[in-house]
């Protein structure tokens, strides 16, 4: 699939514009703040109604307007598809396809698929177990739409649990009153979450460690293991049942310090994915050239996992070759060339290497000029 058209109005920096695009390499150029990474970002909420910058949708209003809207043209291989958004910051969004108004967003995830490299990707490396738990369930939601729904379920009564469990402490203890109800509705939900996650985890390990070497340059054996917030040293078994059982005994097991700490202890939310490099924990341990091959493996290996459901997603390079040194640019370049559409930011059009010439825009201004 590609995207053939991305229409902005009132959205971060622009108050309009309209950028026609084909199939291959299009490149973004222009100096920093003047709105590569705002084009490319809109691209990523129309598919997964979510941005890699902030967690809300205020900043990406611009500053005086009501509301944001975009619109998408997406070319895929059965159907073409127009995909229009309108973001109100504190209000429900509105998602029309095919100029249909949709009475749940999400039934427009999937038309449009993403793999975005970042500077912020680093962090999926480095950063807290949030940041690796957050790729796994934005990757699974792209491969199966429905975990959408499965993930803010699970969030909602986490939310709700834990507000119980705070409350009870407050009081001076004792289990709540319908404490078990959330238990149960923890217990299954959490084990179709995590059971797809585990799935996820076997699918792109291979993936994950021939990217690694093709990026790196090197032999060095890269890693990764799902470990659950439930005992247990090694990865679960992807079975829902076996799944709900474990939760369910952990929960007994923990009780007592949930009560005492107000807190919500067991679940996926808890639930961790490491990241190797030579045996040694990459967070702590990697260098920074180790840290980005393994940030760009992960990116490579959603990328292959999405593509074997028969289209390509599209790829999007968001300011990544300033941080790179030469011989990755070269290698990821190579890697990602022959992609059905890539989309390229960068502030010095030479940091892009040769292998991924193309159509070019120079943005400046609030302008998108081609050429």
């Amino acid at each position: 699939m590609h995207l053939t058209r991305l229409a902005l109005t009132d959205f971060r920096s622009y108050p309009a514009a309209d950028v026609r695009l084909e199939p291959g390499v299009t490149t973004f150029t222009g100096a920093n703040g003047q709105g590569k990474t705002n084009l490319v970002e809109a691209a990523c909420y129309v598919a997964t109604f979510g941005s890699h910058r902030v967690a809300a949708d205020a900043p990406l209003v611009r500053h005086g307007a009501e509301r944001a809207i975009i619109r998408a043209a997406v070319a895929g291989a059965v159907r073409d598809s127009l995909v229009e958004i309108e973001v109100n910051p504190g209000r429900a969004n509105r998602v029309r396809l095919n100029r249909v108004p949709l009475p749940r967003p999400r039934e427009a995830l999937g038309v449009l698929s993403c793999v975005l490299f970042a500077p912020e990707d680093l962090a999926v490396v480095k950063g807290d177990p949030d940041q690796r738990r957050r790729y796994l369930d934005d990757l699974l939601v792209a491969l199966r739409p429905r975990y959408a729904g499965v993930r803010s379920d699970y969030e909602r009564i986490v939310r709700q649990r834990s507000a119980l469990l705070k409350s009870a402490r407050a009081r001076g203890g004792g289990i709540p009153r319908g404490l078990e109800v959330w238990d149960d509705q923890l217990v299954a939900t959490g084990a179709e979450l995590t059971a797809g996650r585990v799935d996820l985890v076997r699918s792109i390990r291979p993936h994950v460690a021939r990217a690694y070497s093709a990026v790196s340059g090197t032999a060095s054996d890269s890693a990764l293991r799902y470990r659950p917030s439930f005992r247990g040293e090694n990865e679960p078994d992807p079975e829902p049942g076996q799944l709900a059982a474990a939760l369910r005994e952990e929960l007994a097991h923990r009780q007592g310090a949930e009560l005492d700490r107000g807190v919500c202890l067991v679940g996926p939310h808890r639930d961790e994915l490491e990241l190797s490099i030579g045996g040694l924990p990459a967070r702590g341990y990697a260098s920074h050239g180790e840290s980005w091959s393994m940030a760009l493996a992960l990116r490579l290996a959603a990328f292959e996992v999405l593509r074997a459901d028969g289209e390509d997603p599209v790829l999007i390079l968001d300011d990544v070759f300033a941080e790179l040194d030469a011989g990755r640019r070269g290698r990821l370049a190579e890697l990602v060339a022959g992609a059905e559409q890539v989309l390229v930011t960068a502030a010095v059009g030479e940091d892009v290497p040769p292998e991924l010439s193309g159509a070019r825009f120079t943005v400046a201004q609030g302008e998108v000029i081609s050429g």
